[in-house]
């Protein structure tokens, strides 16, 4: 929650959201500049990283690396897919994939 406080000439304060705070983000899969759009292109760029799905869980998805302990976990369906889960992957796959405002 960003925004600026406004001092009003009537002695009223107020917060208005500054243009950042309703922009949807998107997340791009740096070396080719395209945005994913689904999870099989995740699951695809992922695959190329050395990333295999792990378990079948009915209320998410998750891929894991054999050489290490990270843990990628997404809500099954892609409308809910947010920006927790888009940073999540760029920490965890650095210079592959960057977060952008639309």
């Amino acid at each position: 929650m960003s925004g600026v406080w406004v001092f009003k000439s009537n002695g009223v304060v107020q917060r208005e959201s500054g243009d950042g705070a309703s922009r949807r983000k998107v997340l791009v899969h740096t070396p080719t500049n395209k945005v994913v759009t689904s999870y099989d292109m995740l699951e695809r760029l992922l695959k190329e990283l050395g990333w295999e799905r792990y378990l079948d869980d009915p209320y998410m998805l998750q891929f894991h690396k054999r050489s290490s302990v990270h843990l990628i976990s997404l809500p099954r369906e892609f409308n809910r897919f947010g920006s927790v889960h888009m940073y999540d992957i760029v920490v965890k796959n650095r210079n592959m994939f960057e977060v952008r405002d639309v």
